[in-house]
């Protein structure tokens, strides 16, 4: 018997948390090109944190593309710039863009 993939699950799968990742990215730039940049800023900051979640509760090899470092790091940076990211989205104030 070969120790390959689990029979059964579609080898397409690994790709899924990455995908889920871009298409709240994907809602984000969508926002923003809407002229909703703090909601569209705040939807990308919100991916980021379902990243480091995601790196979090799967192991390496589920994880797809979400995993480019070790989990420790991986979960560290993308939970750092997640915070960040809606920090500022919610600071900023003024501008042409004050919707």
């Amino acid at each position: 018997m070969s120790d390959g993939p689990r029979r059964g699950r579609h080898p397409a799968l690994v790709h899924l948390p990455f995908a889920m990742v871009l298409a709240v990215v994907a809602l984000g730039l969508v926002r923003i090109l809407q002229f909703y940049w703090r909601e569209g800023s705040i939807w990308i900051g919100l991916a980021l944190l379902l990243a480091a979640g995601l790196r979090i509760v799967l192991r390496d090899e589920q994880a797809g593309l979400v995993a480019i470092r070790s989990r420790a790091v991986d979960v560290l940076l993308y939970g750092l710039f997640g915070v960040v990211v809606i920090a500022v989205a919610l600071t900023i104030e003024g501008g042409w863009l004050t919707r």
